[in-house]
């Protein structure tokens, strides 16, 4: 069922009276990422997803977003909503949106799965490197961005593997309004560092990491993990960045075995 939630699009799946568990994509991706999770997982959920202000078909604005603005969306669906608790299960951008979300909200919701994601902030190359993005869109227009920004998230596996869906997902993130894009590379760059909190956290946690991921990568997260109490952690063999579209058979067996713990 396709909602409208203060011009966000998002998405119902499954019984309503089942445990909530809502998705958050990653950049430059929108809610279809989760697919193979929703077909599997709303059997015994009710699945939510949507699509991040500035991608999918959400609508761009003016583009001068924030990660506070970003978690303000979240928390109006989750209102809007009104599903018990839900858990919050957000991938790269969408761990950094999960991440301050707990930080902010934490009694509105259950548990939390991280993937491929981190909490800390961008470093001055971090930001730099964003900028780039930013400026190579001004210039050269948001294709060339977009290839080359989504080859560095797939193992070369899936890419030489899955060549058709892996163009799919390349030609969906260049529909996209370049508005779109920058504002979620200035929404990154800007965003705080959740470090500090990762130690507080006390409802249940999954973090999950392509063993392949260059960007996040496994050590990384693992080091995440580490702080926070009685969390699971575990590597995806064979995944990059992108471990619940690469691999998702075995991503849905660990998020579905945390979820009925």
């Amino acid at each position: 069922m396709i909602k409208n939630i203060l011009d966000l699009s998002v998405f119902t799946t499954g019984n309503k009276d089942n445990p909530p568990v809502l998705f958050i994509h990653g950049f430059p991706f929108d809610h279809y990422m989760w697919d193979e999770q929703v077909k599997k997982i709303s059997r015994g959920h009710y699945c939510i997803t949507y699509d991040v202000r500035g991608l999918g078909s959400s609508p761009r604005g003016d583009g001068q977003f924030t990660m506070e603005s970003f978690v303000d969306d979240l928390e109006n669906i989750i209102d809007n909503l009104s599903p018990d608790k839900p858990t919050l299960c957000g991938l790269s951008m969408g761990g950094y949106i999960s991440l301050r979300a707990v930080e902010r909200m934490e009694e509105k919701l259950s548990a939390l799965i991280l993937c491929d994601t981190k909490s800390l902030a961008d470093t001055n190359e971090g930001k730099v490197n964003r900028a780039r993005g930013i400026k190579q869109i001004n210039e050269e227009g948001a294709d060339k961005f977009v290839e080359q920004f989504i080859s560095n998230c797939f193992a070369e596996k899936f890419k030489r593997e899955c060549k058709v869906e892996y163009e799919t997902i390349v030609n969906s993130a260049k529909s996209y309004d370049a508005v779109g894009l920058k504002g979620c590379l200035l929404a990154m760059a800007g965003r705080t560092d959740t470090t500090s909190y990762l130690s507080k956290i006390s409802i249940p946690t999954l973090v999950i990491c392509g063993e392949e991921d260059n960007l996040t990568p496994p050590e990384v997260m693992k080091s995440m993990s580490d702080k926070i109490r009685n969390s699971i952690f575990v590597t995806i063999k064979g995944a990059g960045h992108l471990s619940p579209v690469e691999e998702p058979v075995t991503v849905n067996a660990e998020i579905e075995k945390f979820l009925n713990k």
